[in-house]
């Protein structure tokens, strides 16, 4: 058997074919487009379906998958009726107005409730559900379904409407996970209703005759993207596990950290596993971080130059996004102008440093796996390795544990075996000065807040 994953970035859209063995036979790539419609940033939803219709089609004609599943990143939402969108699906990075926020942030949910902190542009979603209500009542009115993001395009390529856990409880405020249902929001805004049955990640939802395949294909309830890459280890067996999610985001799972040292003021959050339970988490944009300080660096990162980057002191400070654990603070490189090799350095030395203050945060002890882009060459879980010598610290056979978390629960939804790469042990990076340079890095950045401080003893 073998299974089709959409992995919905909001960067990189992705197919790739899994086989049972776990190995990826086949990929394609694509990015999604984001337009200007009566005053929104939206979605060129045709533009991506036609992509993925026909990567999918490919995926049936060249190589006989059986089942298409989708992993998609979090908040974002989608209204449909029977059989289309009531509005465009809204880009996550837009500010209500001044004036609509003041009135929609009065009715979200305390964090005690929802345990999804309070955050900027449609980091919650159901922040942005309220603004599309409150300028476009008739989208609403007009919509059969509310459906998260995966759950949207399961629907698009010929399931049925579903919910699903992982996605409503990625800190939408939608979700109350002590409760394990809907927010207080959701009955005050009469959302329940539209609201579609649940359904698990994986489960099959629909099927499809696609190409000239001789018999349809199933369609698998999609997933949230940092709750599959959990599920693709915990399903191994490994012990207890934090794992770090790459990508546009990076996003630092724990289960065993205690609810009550969540942060709201930090991005520390719950989310949702696929079974519902919570996992405690805490996050910041990374990829995107990345990008701003690297100039947009693409490929390898020379080893020497993070040596230089050490022993120039040239570092970044956060934050270089909205969100994160140093939230309202600009940006900036410190020390002498840097080459771009040096820069590069920077950019990676301050997302390892960033998820070494972020894995304190979040009381995180035991194995730590690494899993996504920005670990390409391992260098990251390498930087972290050294960084954290008390930590024993895995990689991803591949970048792609999302994706096979996805193939996972497909496979585990037909009642069939998978059998993912187990994840790789990772040597510490042999780098002269790191400890300090964290320190250095800490002392500089402790004045934007009592995050460091905080952090300080938990390692």
């Amino acid at each position: 058997m073998k299974v089709a994953v959409l992995d919905f970035g909001k960067t990189n859209s992705k197919l790739f074919v899994f086989g049972q063995d776990g190995r990826i036979l086949d990929e394609r790539r694509t990015q999604p487009k984001w337009m200007r419609q009566d005053g929104f940033s939206v979605l060129d939803e045709a533009a991506l379906h036609d992509w993925a219709l026909a990567a999918v089609t490919e995926a049936v004609e060249n190589h006989g998958v059986e089942g298409v599943m989708v992993s998609g990143h979090g908040c974002t939402f989608a209204l449909v009726d029977d059989a289309a969108l009531t509005h465009p699906i809204l880009d996550y990075e837009q500010e209500p107005p001044a004036e609509i926020a003041a009135r929609i942030d009065r009715r979200i949910p305390d964090f005690a409730e929802t345990f999804s902190p309070r955050l900027p542009l449609g980091f919650n979603y159901g922040r942005h559900m309220l603004w599309l209500q409150d300028v476009d009542a008739d989208a609403f009115a007009a919509a059969k379904s509310i459906l998260g993001y995966p759950q949207f395009w399961s629907w698009r390529l010929g399931g049925r409407p579903v919910s699903e856990v992982s996605y409503l409880g990625c800190h939408s405020h939608l979700w109350a996970p002590r409760k394990r249902d809907f927010s207080s929001l959701v009955d005050a805004e009469g959302w329940r209703r539209q609201m579609p049955a649940f359904a698990r990640a994986g489960a099959v939802i629909g099927e499809r005759r696609l190409g000239r395949a001789a018999r349809p294909i199933a369609i698998h309830n999609g997933v949230h993207d940092s709750n599959a890459a959990l599920h693709a280890y915990r399903r191994q067996e490994l012990g207890p596990l934090t794992v770090v999610s790459t990508g546009t985001w990076v996003v630092v799972l724990n289960p065993d950290c205690p609810l009550d040292v969540l942060d709201r003021d930090r991005d520390m959050l719950v989310n949702v596993d696929v079974d519902g339970d919570p996992v405690p988490t805490i996050r910041f944009m990374g990829g995107r971080e990345f990008a701003a300080i690297s100039g947009d660096w693409q490929g390898a990162i020379p080893h020497g130059s993070i040596q230089q980057a050490i022993d120039a002191g040239i570092m970044a400070l956060p934050s270089f996004a909205p969100g994160g654990p140093m939230p309202d603070h600009p940006g900036r490189l410190v020390g002498r102008t840097p080459d771009a090799a040096e820069r590069a350095a920077a950019a990676l030395l301050y997302v390892a440093l960033m998820v070494d203050l972020c894995l304190d945060l979040i009381h995180s002890q035991d194995t730590v796996i690494v899993d996504g882009g920005l670990n390409a060459g391992g260098l990251l879980a390498g930087v972290l390795a050294e960084l954290r010598p008390g930590q024993a610290f895995l990689q991803g056979a591949t970048l792609e544990g999302s994706a096979t978390g996805a193939a996972a629960l497909a496979f585990e939804g037909v009642g069939r075996d998978f059998a993912a790469e187990a994840p790789e042990p990772v040597h510490a990076a042999r780098v002269a000065g790191l400890a300090g340079y964290r320190d250095a890095w800490r002392d500089r950045v402790g004045g934007q807040g009592d995050a460091i401080k905080a952090a300080g003893g938990a390692r």
